[in-house]
């Protein structure tokens, strides 16, 4: 007989407002509204939705067909749109029937939540990561569009860097990789910690963003090399000019 029917009433008692507190959280979630904030919502038929495409075109053609099912967006500096771009791109998967999970890797600046409407001290990784009690089914938000999910960064941790170093961590995208047919990990820029490379390395891919006329070729050229140093597969550079 397992331990489970072997509790005593008392016991069966005192999960239940457990139980109950579970189920009004996914009913909750599943009448809950978002407000996403993506060109391909809304203009679909812009210069940057059909740029986005056309990188949705290569990334299901060079990378999920392989059965590549992690990728993380990296970029050597600020303001180049890498948030943007990994956004948009999972909404451009999403549409297309392929189950996506956006994470906020950026727990210094995080940008994700924004941009699906979700409140900037929600839960989102950074408790996932520095507390045991906490497990994905509470911090993750299922069908933000149809095939989408978002896992927020959270509120800012002071160890962005051991969050993002743990086994933990590791363990968490093995995880998103089985439920996921694509996870997607938006990432802070390079020029102002390591925490990329760190999630590159267990997304084992990455891609670079760069913004035409302002980031450093020198600099897309350090920050593969150190990609590749950390055993990440650079599949390419994106030029954003938006």
């Amino acid at each position: 007989m397992s331990e489970s029917v072997m509790t005593d009433e008392a016991d069966h008692d005192a999960a239940a407002p457990d139980i109950d507190a579970e189920a009004a959280r996914e009913a909750a979630e599943a009448d809950r509204e978002y407000h996403i904030a993506s060109v391909m919502l809304s203009d679909p038929t812009g210069l940057e939705a059909e740029a986005i495409r056309g990188l949705r075109t290569r990334i299901v053609a060079q990378h999920v067909r392989e059965g590549r099912r992690a990728i993380a967006f990296c970029t050597p500096s600020t303001e180049s749109g890498c948030t943007f771009v990994a956004f948009n791109l999972a909404v451009a998967m999403a549409q297309i029937g392929i189950p996506t999970v956006i994470v906020d890797c950026d727990l210094r600046n995080p940008g994700v939540a924004e941009l699906c409407g979700i409140g900037e001290h929600e839960p989102g990784l950074a408790e996932l990561l520095g507390d045991d009690a906490t497990h994905m089914a509470q911090i993750i938000h299922g069908d933000v569009l149809p095939n989408l999910s978002v896992l927020p960064a959270g509120n800012r941790p002071a160890n962005p860097q051991e969050l993002l170093s743990s086994d933990r961590f590791r363990t968490l995208v093995d995880q998103l990789l089985r439920q996921f047919q694509l996870t997607i990990l938006d990432t802070t820029p390079a020029n102002t910690c390591t925490d990329a490379q760190r999630v590159a390395t267990v997304a084992g891919y990455s891609a670079i963003v760069a913004r035409k006329h302002q980031t450093h070729y020198s600099d897309i050229q350090t920050l593969a090399r150190l990609l590749r140093a950390d055993r990440s597969a650079v599949v390419g550079t994106v030029l954003n000019d938006f």
